[in-house]
This record gives C-alpha cells, structure tokens and sequence, in this order.
C-alpha cells in the first residue's frame, strides 16, 4: 500500500492557526500538511484524571479542528510515549518534512533532540522555530556574551533590541491555510486520552481590562487582570501580536510580558534552577518542612486572611492575584521555613497558567534565593499587605465566607516568625 506523502506540522504549546511562525513555514513548504498533536504519556502521568489544563488543551484542538473542517482538513490527535508515536508515524506515512516550534524546558529540549535524532536516522528534515517568546535564550546577552541574571538590565537590552528592529514580526498565515493536507481524522472523546472534564475553567483572555493595569493591578478585589497567562502559556495567543499592543499601549503591562522572556533564558542558561536555588550560596539554610504547617498553608487555614484568601482562590479556581502570590510564597519560605520547592510543586499542580521557567524564578524570587531576588530580610508582614492591597476586605471575603463570624488565629506570630527566617538565613548562607 502507498503511503502517503506529506509533511507534518507538530503543534505543542502554539495551539493556534493565527500568526504561528512554524505553521507559517510550514505551509509554504512543497507538499500538503498534516497537523498534529499529541498527547505525551511522559507529561500526562503525572496529572490528575480531572485535569482543567488538560481540558482547556482539549478544547482549543477542537477549536483548531473546527477550523481546519472549511479546509476539508482536520487535526491527528495521539497519545502515547512522544519518541514510540514518531517512530510508528514513520511507518504510517512518507514523511518529508516535519515543522515545529521550539520549547526552551529542559525535558522538551532533551525531547526534541531525540526526535530529531530520530528523523535524521530516516532521512527526514526537521525545522524547529522561535515562535514562543520575541527573543530567546542567546539573543539578550550582556557585552561578553553571557547571560543576564538582573532583570533591570535585562530589560533595557530587550526593549533596545525590539525598538531597533521596529517591532516584533507577525506572521499571516490565513492565506496558507488551503495547503493543508485533505484527510479527514477522527477527533477523539476526552475520555479516550484517558481524562475527564473539569469543573475549573480557563476564562476567555481581556485586554480592556488593563487599560489601567499600573495603577490597579495591586489590588486583588478589583477584577484588573487579561486573564492572558494561560493562553500564553499554551500558545492560543501570539506572543508577538501581545507585544506589539504593549508597546503601544500599556508599557508596564509589556514589562511584565519581559520579566517572562527573562525568566526563560534564566532557565535555558541554568537548567539547575529546576532543582536548585541560583544562589548556592543559600543551600546551606535549615528549613523546617514541617507537614501540617503545609497543610494549613494548602488549604487556606493559616489565620492570615490575605494568604488565606489566596491559597482558596487557588484551590478553587486555578488562577491567584500576583500581589497575593508574592504574599503566599512569602509566608511558606520566611514565616513557616518550608523549601521553595514545595510551594513551586504546588503551584505546580495547581496553576492553569503554571510555566516552569516563571513558577521557579518567582518562587526563587520570593524565597531570596534566586536571580534578581528578594533580600532573605525582606519578610511581608500579610496583615500590612492586607491593609494596603485590600482595605475594605472585600478580596478576603469573598473567598474566606466565614471571616466576619471569628475568625482563626494566626498560626504563627509575625514578629516571632520574621525573626527566626532572618536567623536562619544568616545562619545557613555559605560565605
């Protein structure tokens, strides 16, 4: 039987038709494309049944199939161990060529590198692109070339660069969209990957409501924030057009989009900070792990409204203030000396919009063991937090219903909790 012959474009975290830069390439290319997802088992393991990221990525596929049908065309959806699906796509098709963009996480990095040993091996061309950030991991570097690990300078650099080069490049790809390869694919139910639906939503991105970011985005009660995050980090929005409408609108909203391309060049430059505080010289600090000051912490119950009130929205939702996580990850590394890493784990399971490079360096940040971090000295008293950020109270009750009724004691005292985190970071920094 003849296979056929075609390309593949492989989406990963550009789930999107519009203004993607692989997609883009891969259209003009000389043979009809199939595009592709898959479902890697490697990832998906280690994930709840009743996942909402993994239903939000089910969802914006079906978008992207429901718009490939005006093309006579679909998406293949698979699911397994990402290098055991190359290798029986290789035998299922005549491949030509295969078209993706690039992923700067240490596993996608050691993940791409096999499979494109793997098309090698077959005589099969691989072209992978910058689509995910403007800039990446070699292109913002400092005078002798090595990476920036401030952010200020960092900053400059960037905006140096993407105000040189007018602004960053979008590409159209609406008129390519008839090149697409006419097989008609089966798209499967979510409980054939093996998943359920969530009740937690990803809600719809909004970029009315920063028009005054800088000046409320502090504020956790007032409904400021685009709600962009997940869709950035799974690809539904184009980095560039973000950018772009940044730069002429909202520059401290585009500072923000910058402290993201900082972090994920942190993370290609210093894979260790996956594991590892970027600062060695904090490795020596006695944590105190102690597993029900944790659970009390998960579970919004530490006597602290304003942290409370944010690990419930958490649990709730998926989706936390950033005021309130500076807060949060403050309180669990300085006021209860638990290990960054357990906060970034949890966040980590809870996040819909949890990317590796930004969960690490923020928790990094505010444990003061990162790049650019907090000093360790720097300890946020919650109850002024709550005074400035939320006054009236009106963030903390709607996620703590029952704060007006009496409510829980500290679980710990500031004052005494400042102390001993300042104490025990002198005593565990290795000069």
């Amino acid at each position: 039987m003849t296979k056929q012959k075609a390309n593949f474009f492989w989406f990963r975290r550009d789930l999107r038709l519009d203004d993607n830069v692989g997609l883009f390439h891969a259209l003009q290319s000389d043979f009809p494309v199939i595009p592709l997802f898959i479902f890697d088992d490697d990832i998906l393991e280690n994930l709840p049944k009743n996942d909402a990221r993994v239903s939000f990525i089910y969802d914006s596929l079906q978008k992207i199939n429901t718009e490939l049908t005006t093309f006579d065309s679909s998406i293949l959806i698979k699911k397994g161990k990402t290098f055991e699906v190359w290798k029986s796509l290789l035998e299922e098709f005549d491949i030509q060529q295969i078209f993706f963009n690039k992923d700067y996480e240490p596993y996608a990095i050691k993940r791409d590198l096999a499979i494109s040993s793997l098309l090698k091996d077959n005589n099969i061309e691989a072209f992978s692109f910058k689509d995910h950030v403007i800039f990446e991991e070699k292109e913002i570097t400092k005078a002798d070339g090595l990476p920036y690990t401030v952010y200020t300078p960092y900053k400059n650099k960037w905006l140096e660069n993407y105000h040189l080069s007018g602004q960053a490049q979008e590409y159209d790809t609406k008129p390519l969209l008839g090149n697409f390869a006419k097989n008609k694919y089966s798209f499967p139910e979510l409980s054939e990957i093996g998943f359920e639906r969530s009740s937690i939503k990803v809600l719809p991105h909004n970029l009315t409501q920063i028009a005054n970011y800088k000046e409320i985005r502090d504020f956790p009660a007032i409904d400021g924030t685009s709600y962009l995050s997940p869709h950035l980090r799974f690809g539904t929005v184009s980095v560039r057009k973000l950018v772009n409408w940044a730069n002429k609108k909202n520059q401290t909203f585009l500072s923000e989009l910058i402290w993201r391309e900082f972090f994920i060049q942190i993370l290609f430059s210093f894979p260790k900070v996956v594991n590892h505080n970027f600062k060695s010289a904090y490795d020596g600090i006695q944590w105190r792990n102690n597993e029900d000051d944790f659970k009390r912490w998960r579970s919004g119950t530490t006597g602290y409204p304003m942290v409370d009130a944010g690990m419930r929205q958490l649990n709730e939702t998926g989706y936390m203030h950033n005021r309130v996580r500076m807060v949060v990850a403050s309180f669990l590394c300085k006021h209860l000396l638990i290990n960054w890493q357990w906060g970034e784990a949890y966040f980590a399971e809870k996040l819909l919009d949890f990317e590796l490079a930004s969960n690490v360096g923020n928790w990094q940040w505010a444990a003061g063991t990162g790049c650019d971090a907090a000093p360790y000295f720097r300890v946020f008293n919650p109850e002024i937090q709550q005074k400035k950020f939320d006054e009236k109270g009106i963030y903390i009750r709607k996620w703590i219903p029952e704060f007006d009724l009496g409510y829980n004691e500290p679980m710990v005292d500031h004052a005494f909790a400042r102390d001993r985190a300042i104490a025990t970071y002198k005593a565990g920094i290795i000069k």
